[in-house]
């Protein structure tokens, strides 16, 4: 099994590798100096490892660690780093994940919930619907009281190109459950601004 997974990547690096190297052709470059020698292979691992989100199912990662507990107040994850790819311009945008949610006889092992964002911000994605999958996903596989997510991101294809708006941050939100009650949710909105020392 290892063994066929291993040989379908090798093929679709190579694939990636070969349109590489069409690309930059296309750009009027000579693909055969040697600053760009390399550059397709390079080009292709790294498309291959920014989309690899394709690859998890992330309900498994939290049901791997998913623990009986009576705790049922706010658990909170905040300043989760993501890197993602915009599927229009195929451009970075990156920025910070706030989530948290609050138990239902169930709680999740920390780690699992930056690994969550890091499947769904591993493949081709506009924010709203990675806020979305995020949300979506912890609260159907944990079916806690309540979720809420937010992302502060900033976007390549407006800092680099069309508007090129270098200081622009984009804010995306999503509340289930408990945090649609406006207490809930500006307790989690004030606990996520606040800086503990």
């Amino acid at each position: 099994m290892n063994e066929n997974l291993d040989i379908e990547t090798f093929s679709i690096t190579e694939q990636l590798k070969t349109n590489y190297e069409g690309i930059i052709d296309l750009l009027g470059e000579n693909k055969d100096r040697e600053g760009l020698l390399k550059t397709p292979e390079r080009a292709a691992k790294a498309m291959k490892f920014l989309t690899d989100g394709y690859d998890i199912n992330p309900k498994q990662i939290l049901q791997s660690a998913m623990f009986a507990e009576d705790y049922n107040e706010m658990v909170i994850v905040k300043d989760i780093e993501f890197y993602s790819l915009c599927e229009h311009h195929l451009l970075p945008f990156f920025g910070k994940v706030h989530i948290a949610y609050i138990p239902n006889g169930n709680i999740v092992g920390l780690s699992k919930i930056p690994r969550v964002v890091d499947v769904f911000s591993r493949r081709l994605q506009v924010q709203e619907r990675l806020t979305e999958q995020i949300l979506d996903c912890i609260n159907d596989t944990l079916n806690p009281k309540g979720v809420a997510v937010v992302i502060e991101a900033s976007h390549m294809c407006m800092m680099m190109r069309g508007v090129q708006k270098q200081n622009s941050i984009t804010t995306t939100s999503g509340f289930r459950g408990a945090f649609k009650n406006i207490d809930t949710r500006n307790e989690f909105l004030n606990l996520i601004q606040a800086r503990l020392s």
